[in-house]
């Protein structure tokens, strides 16, 4: 019975084994910049687009803040489509001067959905893109996002995400654990991969994807997790996602933990949903074309099956009965030091991110909660798991107001405190 067990189990160990250390390894790369020669004339058009559902809110903050863009305004033009909305957020987008499309469709609910609508209407006008940049109603944006957006596309690059900051990280311990969160992995996840020559995967806003790329493919993409679904999707045509570190967006952060457990609940029911239709697909494209970046989409596929995996050998360890086979491997083929190491790591790497962007003193109070936000992702996987085919789109209500003025300080300072930390 335990030869059984170990011929199941072993391999299942060895995945766990070379996941961690994989990532250990990768996350190293993100802690310096590969010095780039960048294109500092405007060149490429973009039309903003900005799928806004009910956020009358926040919405003028937003376009006026697109309007101050360090980018000559011949070259852009910023779209707002009003997706399913109940209150004044067409009146209010439209006053700030937005290009407002309204839509209405109860059945195809989902940003996913107003993306696929708004480009096909896009394509149509008179006017041609040769990018569309991508942001969500409660984003505020860094006055030079499109200027490095366009030294991206000089360069060939055709799909690209910028750096995922946050307007609100010292609002409650949840906005600031959840910022904390995204700053890691800025950093040791999607500026690592950049040095390293793999593909990172769009975030959902702060994105600008060539208009080429979108009339050769398509968007398609409509399930809980759009962004991610458009990533493997090019990924496996050969087109990676690449990075801009100093393309900024702040993005508003949820204020309580249970919007914090929707919201990423929805992204781990996403997750699982395209690692189920997409999986298999890049394995073989992967090992076909050679291609280590397919592989490595693989790999970030995989992920959330990896934390359940491993969560499940952490709590069976503890029960002799079921798992006498846990340390062959795992502890046996590694020393015990390393896995200190690595847990260690896990907590140090965090700090040594607040440190280098200068975070505030209650970034680093928030510290202390950050493995609370860190280990619900265990149960919330779980859910995400169970739940994987429910494809019901649940909106984050957005409702912190904060202006360009408010973050970015004097709006004719090319980098504010904020920024100059967070370009680090």
């Amino acid at each position: 019975m335990n030869h059984i067990s170990d011929l199941i189990m072993i391999p299942l160990q060895v995945l766990i084994l070379f996941f961690t250390l994989y990532y250990f390894v990768i996350a190293f790369f993100g802690f310096w910049r590969r010095k780039e020669k960048k294109h500092l004339t405007p060149k490429h058009s973009f039309a903003i687009i900005v799928a806004a559902h009910n956020e009358e809110q926040v919405i003028s903050h937003l376009i006026e803040n697109l309007q101050m863009l360090n980018y000559p305004r011949s070259l852009y033009d910023i779209f707002v489509i009003a997706d399913n909305c109940k209150d004044k957020t067409a009146e209010i987008a439209r006053a700030a001067g937005a290009i407002v499309h309204e839509r209405f469709n109860l059945e195809q609910r989902g940003k996913g959905f107003a993306m696929e609508w708004m480009f096909a209407r896009l394509f149509k006008l008179q006017r041609k893109y040769d990018s569309v940049a991508i942001f969500d109603a409660d984003n505020l944006v860094h006055p030079d996002f499109l200027l490095e957006m366009n030294s991206r596309f000089c360069k060939g690059e055709k799909v690209v995400q910028g750096y995922l900051d946050s307007k609100n990280p010292d609002d409650t311990w949840v906005s600031g654990t959840f910022a904390i969160n995204f700053w890691v992995t800025n950093h040791i996840w999607h500026l690592a991969k950049y040095n390293l020559g793999l593909s990172s995967a769009l975030g959902g806003t702060g994105m600008c994807i060539s208009t080429d790329v979108l009339e050769e493919f398509g968007w398609g993409a409509t399930c809980l997790t759009e962004d991610l679904e458009f990533s493997m999707k090019i990924l496996v045509k050969g087109i990676p996602t690449t990075w801009a570190h100093d393309a900024i967006v702040y993005d508003e952060k949820p204020l309580t933990f249970k919007q914090s457990w929707d919201q990423r609940q929805r992204w781990a029911q996403g997750h699982f949903d395209i690692a189920g239709r997409y999986l298999f697909k890049m394995i073989y494209e992967g090992i076909k074309q050679r291609d280590l970046r397919v592989l490595d989409g693989v790999f970030h596929l995989l992920q959330p099956y990896m934390l359940l995996l491993s969560t499940t050998f952490v709590i069976s360890s503890y029960l002799y009965n079921f798992a006498p086979f846990y340390t062959n491997i795992l502890y046996d083929w590694l020393p015990w030091q390393v896995w200190q190491i690595i847990g260690v790591g896990q907590y140090v790497f965090p700090m040594i991110i607040l440190a280098k962007i200068n975070a505030s003193k209650t970034s680093w109070r928030n510290m202390i909660l950050y493995p609370l936000f860190i280990y619900s992702w265990i149960p919330i996987t779980v859910l995400g798991f169970i739940y994987r085919n429910h494809r019901v789109w649940s909106h984050t209500q957005h409702t912190r107001a904060i202006s360009y003025q408010d973050i970015m300080g004097d709006p004719n300072a090319p980098f504010s405190k904020m920024t100059k930390q967070a370009i680090k």
